[in-house]
């Protein structure tokens, strides 16, 4: 028997499964996207509508059927850490630490005042520094293994990034690293939020990044058939929930959130950007690379955070959609949203960045939500860019090619990842 989890969850309105929990709220956001070194530049852009993707200049794509990518420009490693470190550590944990400092100063949080023990980081990945990999990978192969850095073996793993945050912020609370292939920087937030609502900790720095264009993911990619291989018009090439649509373009960079608990936060004067409302994660168990074409499991996801958060469909005022622009996503998607909300699902606004960030992997999730806050912020909810021909299975409001003015008092966003990994975040206007 099909289940209708939008009226599920109308039934379950009100059945919060811990309202002892501490209220959580973020305070600081960082970025370093294709669209601009900085959050405010980055959101800017996207109100434009401007597209980041851009043909592949880091290495040699010639013969690659997709030869375009989201990279992020202008960067200088140098302008966060010492010389020396740039070149030891990977992208992923240059734009991580970028990321991180960037949201602190937002937040206006001084580490030399706050109980380090009470400090976590949960900063994910999906890849790792792949550049590296593949740079010693070379090197052994052609000048065999005593011309192999030592220092990339820490340099390589997921865990890198957080732990360095950890060191440069002398945090000592827990660090951890969530994996979730695209799902991560939605995972990464939460598992913050499940740390500071069980008391762990006061303050977290949560996020997601990545930095995976590599030669070797592009072939990967290109041969599984989820890339574009519109080359010869890269901004106009991801086309999220248009009929014309035919693969996902890779990006890269990070985001990174201060979330707090609102005690703490209330107590150092801190500027309050958004609350927490829920959080939800499910799995399709379908396929390793394909959703569900019911949309399930992405529905379970979506129905969990409204469910922790006491709200209804008709609560929420916007969806950032993981909207990829691969067939079967996007088809999938829709249904999802269909399955949640129900009839409200036409009314609600639903777009996606990726139209003009790319598929920034584990840093995909966290950019989403940091649309959330900016949207209940500011009243504007970002476009779906590239948006032509409708698709009759795609048949929500897409917030086609411009930006629009929209009351948003809670939003949702989705990252779905390869596996069936699903995750849902709710965020809402904070009100003392």
């Amino acid at each position: 028997m099909e289940r209708n989890f939008g009226e599920a969850n109308r039934m379950q309105r009100g059945t919060r499964a811990s309202e002892s929990n501490p209220r959580v709220v973020i305070t600081g956001i960082g970025a370093i996207t294709p669209l601009g070194l900085t959050w405010k530049e980055s959101w800017a852009a996207m109100l434009e509508g401007k597209s980041a993707v851009r043909e592949i200049t880091h290495f040699d794509a010639t013969g690659f059927p997709t030869r375009i990518a989201a990279m992020v420009k202008d960067f200088d490693p140098g302008e966060y850490m010492p010389f020396k470190e740039t070149k030891r550590l990977g992208r992923v944990t240059q734009f991580g630490w970028a990321a991180t400092q960037q949201a602190i100063a937002e937040a206006g949080l001084d580490m030399s005042k706050e109980d380090s023990e009470r400090v976590g980081i949960e900063i994910g990945s999906a890849f790792g520094a792949l550049d590296i990999l593949e740079r010693q990978s070379i090197l052994l192969r052609d000048n065999g293994p005593r011309r192999v850095n030592p220092a990339s073996a820490p340099a390589v793993l997921i865990s890198t990034t957080p732990c360095y945050v950890a060191i440069r912020l002398g945090a000592h609370g827990p660090v951890n690293s969530p994996v979730a292939a695209c799902a991560t920087g939605v995972v990464s937030l939460g598992e913050a939020v499940r740390r500071l609502q069980r008391g762990e900790i006061d303050v977290a720095i949560a996020g997601g990044a990545d930095a995976y264009t590599s030669p070797l993911i592009m072939a990967a990619f290109s041969r599984l058939g989820a890339m574009s291989t519109h080359n010869d018009e890269p901004e106009r090439a991801c086309r999220p929930f248009d009929r014309t649509r035919d693969g996902m373009v890779l990006g890269e960079g990070a985001v990174v959130m201060v979330l707090e608990t609102l005690e703490h936060a209330q107590a150092r004067g801190a500027k309050i950007l958004a609350e927490f409302g829920g959080y939800g994660l499910s799995a399709d168990a379908y396929n390793l690379a394909a959703p569900d074409p019911n949309g399930r499991g992405a529905a379970l996801a979506m129905t969990k955070a409204l469910g922790e958060a006491a709200m209804a469909p008709e609560d929420i005022g916007y969806i950032c959609a993981h909207g990829t622009g691969t067939q079967l996503n996007d088809v999938a998607e829709t249904a999802a949203i269909k399955r949640a909300f129900g009839d409200t699902a036409y009314r609600i606004p639903v777009s996606s960045v990726k139209s003009m960030v790319g598929h920034m992997m584990g840093a995909s999730g966290a950019l989403s939500a940091a649309v959330l806050v900016q949207a209940i912020n500011d009243g504007i909810v970002p476009p779906t860019i590239n948006y032509q021909e409708p698709d009759p299975e795609c048949d929500l409001d897409y917030v086609p090619n411009e930006s629009r003015r929209v009351q948003v008092d809670a939003a949702i966003c989705n990252a779905f990842g390869f596996g069936g990994q699903n995750a849902s975040l709710l965020l809402k206007r904070f009100e003392p």
